[in-house]
């Protein structure tokens, strides 16, 4: 008889608890980490609302940090007992996309035809946990392809410090990577949730130095400039637009980091950066985008625009973690809360919700 663990699962729109599942099986390209420590996601909360749709009974979550307890028999370097993480992005390295330089679009492909009957992407992208398979809101979780994805947590590092670089962290610093920024630069970030407090940290460690965080929300405001913002708007009391235009003697920014997803935050980000500058997208968008002509220039104006997902692999989390062992950035700033996995229904409540000035919730199991 399968040995038992407890796990968050999907069960319907507006329903996720705690349930009885088996332990899983290790195959020979897979590890079984004990979590320790996981995270709730703005995507679990679409995931929750119904918005993006999984299996029921599907476990959620993709942030993981725990230790190995079983190794596959093709899986060398690692050892049982070994404190680990996992990229929520976690690529097997074989596929097309990852094979030319794009990991985190492994699985990705073309379709014929979308929801609005046009072509588009197959959206799971490289993203398996809590999504195609089961995920880290449970007190085990399978890793697929370990040999690749798993990297070990250096000595003297928390969970908390580290439970970031899975996806909050890799997404954030994405998006400054693809923010085309230089020493000496101007970047506004639009949305100070936790991965644009990421995003903000990372412009800072790209080298801009004038750093412009924009939000609705004064407590996150303050802590965009612990984490490197030097100018801060409240888009409720200011606008933003033209805050930046004020700022940059009409030039407009070199950059702009758009954290949210709506039509406004996009559109904003456009209208704030100069001729030849660059939006950069980490937004998860709901519906059509309309690109304004006069913030676009007609088409002229050598605007780039950029989108990211959240980089995972190995190699990758060992560089995100290399940033926390430096002492150059902590992110434990953003763990606000803890919460044990039995009480996940709670937690989701009050993430979802975003009361207590929340901002992430470490589960323990």
């Amino acid at each position: 008889m399968a040995q038992m663990m407890k796990a968050a699962v999907f069960v319907e729109p507006g329903r996720i608890e705690l349930a009885d599942k088996p332990i899983p099986d290790v195959g020979p390209n897979d590890a079984l980490i004990k979590i320790t420590t996981t995270t709730i996601c703005g995507t679990d909360v679409h995931i929750l609302k119904g918005e993006y749709p999984v299996a029921k009974g599907l476990t959620v979550g993709h942030e993981p940090v725990g230790v190995i307890v079983k190794l596959g028999s093709a899986v060398t370097g690692y050892q049982e007992g070994q404190r680990v993480i996992a990229g929520a992005i976690c690529p097997n390295f074989n596929s097309y996309a990852a094979q030319d330089g794009s990991p985190s679009q492994d699985g990705s492909y073309l379709v014929a035809s979308g929801r609005c009957g046009c072509h588009g992407y197959k959206l799971t992208a490289g993203w398996r946990f809590g999504n195609l398979i089961d995920g880290t809101q449970a007190e085990y979780v399978l890793v697929p392809d370990a040999q690749g994805n798993l990297a070990p947590v250096p000595d003297g590092l928390t969970d908390e410090q580290v439970l970031m670089c899975p996806d909050i962290m890799s997404t954030g610093f994405a998006g400054a990577e693809n923010a085309n920024i230089r020493i000496g630069d101007t970047v506004v970030v639009f949305a100070q949730g936790p991965i644009g407090l990421c995003a903000t940290a990372g412009a800072r460690l790209k080298g801009a130095t004038t750093i412009i965080a924009v939000d609705g929300n004064d407590a996150r405001l303050a802590v965009a400039r612990k984490l490197g913002a030097d100018v801060t708007v409240n888009f409720k009391t200011q606008d933003p637009v033209a805050e930046v235009l004020k700022i940059t003697g009409g030039k407009g920014a070199d950059s702009a980091i758009e954290a949210l997803g709506t039509q406004q935050t996009f559109e904003s980000a456009l209208r704030c950066i100069r001729p030849g500058g660059t939006l950069s997208s980490l937004g998860v968008y709901s519906e059509d985008l309309k690109i304004p002509l006069a913030a676009f220039g007609a088409g002229l104006g050598d605007h780039k625009i950029n989108t990211a997902l959240c980089p995972g692999g190995k190699e990758r989390m060992r560089r995100l973690m290399n940033v926390i062992e430096s002492a150059r950035l902590d992110l434990g700033v953003l763990v606000t809360h803890q919460r044990k996995l039995e009480d996940i229904v709670e937690a989701y409540d009050l993430f979802a919700n975003q009361r207590d000035g929340v901002l992430k919730i470490a589960i323990k199991p």
